[in-house]
């Protein structure tokens, strides 16, 4: 994961929680000001049904008719004892008819009790309008939207700031690695040419033998982080492989290794198969299975290595008759070593994981401790042809 991408998961999920705090706070502000909008609506509701009671009152009763108060955005109306209309202007159901204000889901309307006999008969004013919180919705969402967007900025800024120091720690580490890895495969590379020459001019030496096993041991450890460092530099392009002859290759390199515990390696590889994948993480897979299946058997033992095709399903399998494994959900963690005592850095199947997870390829693992661990590969049939 990169440092931007880092960050930025990082501000996401401390701007989510602080969100999630601030609910509660913002419900009570919007309870509080919903009730301050009703409080604003009752008033100018009373005020409307003033205007009316004065306009009723300053009625002649000489005039040939009265002229009703109409308003463009409330209703009204005159009810009598029962609150049946004997004028009214409200299109509407009045569910409450105790005098007060009431609200009704978008609807509120004020009930006054008039004089007896005084205004046309009435008993009751009932004015009326709509209330909308459209507003009130809107500024509590620009609210939280605003602190958001502060809290995510300023946790952008805070985070990057606090990962300068180890950034640049971590980059030096970097260029300290990669400058090593180049070191060591130039010595790595003049030993082994050395033993192969050595080996075609004298017979058979059992010391050779465990030196150039050796060699392999660290030239696949050399392997491991020279990929680790490229990563995410490189493009590893797809290309089309003999597996049948590529899985035969690497048991064959690693037959040395494993005569070092007097280990036989066990295969069974069908023929006429080929995969469509990059030949360098091809081999991580495959180099990192054999070398753990060696690592980790008891001396003296054989180790089963299947490639086959069964049904149009494509599958690899690493078999051995070792220590097993613990924890098998915590083999893929980065620098994760169940035996210290074994070697290594913790590294390979980690890589394993992120070459298979991007292939779609499908790790199954069976393992017992003390007898040992399988581990199958079932390839997707988009990346595998039989000849």
């Amino acid at each position: 994961m990169n440092d931007l991408k880092y960050a930025m998961q990082n501000a996401f999920i401390y701007t989510a929680l602080v969100a999630a705090i601030l609910l509660a706070p913002l419900f009570f502000y919007f309870i509080y000001m919903k009730n301050i909008y009703s409080i604003k609506n009752e008033l100018v509701l009373k005020e409307k049904s003033l205007m009316i009671i004065k306009s009723m009152e300053e009625f002649n009763q000489d005039d040939p008719y009265f002229e009703y108060p109409r308003f463009q955005t409330f209703q009204s109306g005159l009810y009598d004892i029962r609150f049946k209309p004997i004028f009214s202007l409200i299109h509407y159901d009045i569910k409450n008819f105790k005098e007060g204000y009431h609200i009704d889901d978008s609807d509120a309307y004020l009930i006054i009790s008039l004089p007896k006999d005084r205004y046309f008969g009435a008993s009751y004013l009932i004015v009326k309008n709509s209330v909308s919180y459209a507003d009130l919705y809107k500024n509590v969402a620009t609210i939280l939207f605003s602190i958001a967007l502060l809290v995510f900025g300023l946790s952008m800024f805070f985070l990057n700031n606090f990962a300068k120091p180890f950034k640049l720690v971590n980059q030096k580490l970097d260029n300290f690695i990669k400058d090593s890895i180049h070191e060591i495969n130039t010595p790595l590379a003049i030993i082994n040419v050395n033993i192969d020459l050595y080996n075609r001019k004298n017979p058979t030496n059992k010391y050779m033998q465990r030196m150039k096993a050796a060699v392999k041991v660290l030239s696949h450890i050399y392997e491991d982080m020279d990929y680790l460092v490229k990563y995410n530099r490189i493009d590893h392009e797809p290309v089309e492989i003999d597996f049948t002859k590529f899985m035969q290759d690497r048991i064959d390199y690693f037959s040395d290794v494993a005569s070092m515990k007097e280990i036989a390696i066990e295969s069974d590889i069908e023929n006429n198969i080929s995969v469509f994948m990059n030949y360098k993480e091809l081999q991580r897979v495959v180099d990192n299975n054999i070398s753990n299946a060696i690592k980790y058997s008891y001396e003296n033992n054989i180790i089963k290595i299947s490639l086959h095709v069964r049904d149009d399903v494509c599958s690899m399998s690493f078999q051995d008759y070792g220590v097993g494994i613990e924890q098998v959900e915590k083999i893929f963690e980065r620098y994760y070593r169940e035996n210290t005592n074994k070697g290594g850095f913790g590294i390979g199947l980690n890589i394993v994981k992120s070459i298979i997870d991007k292939e779609g390829i499908i790790l199954t693992i069976e393992s017992a401790l003390k007898q040992g661990s399988t581990f199958t590969y079932i390839f997707p049939k988009r990346i595998i042809t039989l000849h």
